[in-house]
């Protein structure tokens, strides 16, 4: 039995079976080749960003921006081309990079759902259409006779769209699932580089706050070193002596 002869006796059921298989084995081929490129090397550039963010920040964005080809090159360079953004904003940007990805990477998810619900009722709408034709021209009289052996076959034929729909929803689920355990794993990369690169950027911003506090500290300190040192001056000490002589000879 070729394919041909299998939809014609499959009954009705078996077109939109192929409509729905037509639609999961493109999904599917599409989502194996998106995940393909994303899966490659990405805790290698994961890590390049990492250390390099240790030492120079304007480095580790430059690696990500070259990355954005890739979900984990975008997550990273979201918060990282916010120049001296404050670490509320760098953690807002992470937190919206990664719901963006991940909502892509879900993408096709829906369609194989579709799948993996209608294609089972559908097969069995086609075994109950088979069944409703071929019991529908055996009459009482025609039990126990060689009449039945024709309805033997057409029950057996009509089971084929159920076998069918079961085929593609299990296919459909199996994919499903890997797509599935794929997004999950990318979730708990998001997360773990998300939240190394948030407190690398926390330690980086208290830094440069304690240098920025120094450093107003050390010019009010000069400031007020100099305000002294001229106090202390001959010509400030001959101003102030002057000043007195003038206020006792208005008295």
């Amino acid at each position: 039995m070729n394919i041909v002869e299998l939809f014609d006796k499959g009954g009705v059921a078996m077109i939109p079976l192929l409509v729905l298989s037509v639609l999961s084995v493109a999904t599917v081929v599409e989502r194996l080749w998106f995940w393909s490129r994303v899966l490659r090397k990405e805790r290698e550039l994961v890590d390049r960003v990492l250390d390099r963010a240790k030492r120079d920040w304007g480095l580790a964005e430059e690696i990500a921006r070259q990355a954005r080809n890739r979900p984990i090159g975008r997550f990273l360079y979201a918060p990282l081309k916010l120049h001296e953004a404050d670490p509320e904003l760098f953690k807002l940007a992470l937190e919206s990079a990664a719901d963006e990805e991940l909502a892509n990477m879900r993408r096709g998810d829906k369609i194989l759902e579709g799948v993996i619900a209608i294609a089972p009722l559908l097969g069995l709408l086609g075994t109950v259409l088979g069944l409703i034709e071929s019991l529908g021209s055996l009459s009482i009289s025609d039990l126990g006779t060689t009449a039945t052996s024709g309805v033997t076959l057409g029950i057996g034929e009509s089971l084929i769209s159920t076998a069918t729909g079961l085929i593609v929803a299990i296919v459909s689920l199996a994919f499903y699932r890997l797509f599935q355990a794929f997004v999950f794993n990318q979730a708990k990369l998001f997360r773990r580089s998300g939240n190394e690169l948030e407190l690398r950027y926390r330690q980086f911003w208290l830094q440069k706050v304690d240098r920025n506090a120094q450093d107003g500290d050390a010019s009010d300190t000069k400031a007020s070193e100099e305000s002294e040192a001229s106090k202390d001056s001959p010509d400030s000490q001959e101003s102030e002596k002057s000043k007195d002589s003038e206020a006792v000879g208005d008295r």
